[in-house]
């Protein structure tokens, strides 16, 4: 598909580009849009869009005429912006790294507090395995194009190091793992530094073939936040209530009761959810 990419747009961190209308319906098919409705939703874009726009304008026009479509597509479309509603603190966010991992087959546990050597530390995430643990600092950006620079592995760095050097953590556990987790992205200095101090990172689209959105995908645990059907207010009731994955509202039905939602609503929210989570390669 080839379309002319002659508009300069709005990032969300300010910067100007050309948009790429190619890149734009290629989101579209990986969110099981068929070909007809991305093509449609180009070219009706094409003649709406002008020099200057913003790129959240452009991907909201976008979710909303697919969402006409396709509710089940228009989830998976939304699905970073979905992660990015995990907020407005960070503890729905750090709770849905917690399922993630538990659905890898880890045990895992949400805010720990680990003593170091030096001094006692908050631990957002640990994860454990036969004889290999995992200890996470989980950075949750509410606003696109805020990168996690090299300063958060520098500090991360210092905390896991002191907790090493207590020495308690060294039986029964033989392989010790620090990682930093963001639905954001690294900074190139971020990554190499890492990198030599071996610390494990996971952003939206790093490291490729393992990204958090490979994961969601391959794991089909999606946030309760990208569902189309239910309204701000209640995403913000069911985080409150730590509900915070779709599959949580299939298998309790009686959540979106307790939540006020009336039966017509709660039909139609179920079989977006049901349709969501049996859904192959959402993105």
């Amino acid at each position: 598909m080839n379309q002319e990419e002659n508009y300069l747009v709005r990032k969300s961190d300010g910067k100007e580009e050309y948009f790429s209308f190619q890149k734009l319906y290629n989101s579209l098919i990986n969110s099981n849009a068929s070909i007809d409705q991305a093509k449609g939703i180009v070219d009706e874009l094409k003649v709406k869009i002008h020099e200057g726009i913003s790129t959240n304008k452009i991907h909201s026009m976008a979710f909303r005429m697919l969402k006409k479509q396709s509710l089940r597509s228009a989830s998976c479309y939304y699905l970073k912006k979905g992660i990015m509603e995990l907020g407005p603190t960070g503890y729905p966010f750090e709770t849905f790294i917690s399922e993630l991992f538990h659905a890898e087959g880890y045990t895992s546990e949400r805010s720990i507090l680990l003593k170091g050597k030096c001094v006692n530390h908050e631990i957002d995430v640990i994860a454990k395995k036969a004889n290999e643990m995992m200890i996470m600092e989980c950075k949750y950006k509410n606003i696109a194009g805020v990168p996690v620079d090299v300063k958060v592995p520098l500090y991360i760095h210092s905390r896991f190091q002191d907790v090493l050097d207590n020495g308690l953590m060294q039986l029964p556990f033989t392989e010790f793992k620090g990682w930093i987790v963001t639905n954001s992205r690294f900074t190139e200095d971020a990554i190499s530094f890492s990198k030599c101090k071996e610390i494990h990172l996971l952003s939206w689209d790093y490291p490729l073939q393992s990204s958090l959105k490979k994961r969601i995908d391959d794991l089909n645990l999606y946030p309760i936040t990208c569902l189309t059907t239910i309204t701000n207010n209640e995403k913000k009731w069911f985080l409150s209530k730590n509900i915070v994955l779709v599959k949580d509202i299939v298998e309790k039905e009686n959540i979106l009761t307790k939540a006020g939602i009336n039966s017509k609503r709660k039909s139609k929210i179920l079989d977006e959810a049901i349709n969501l989570i049996n859904t192959q390669n959402c993105i």
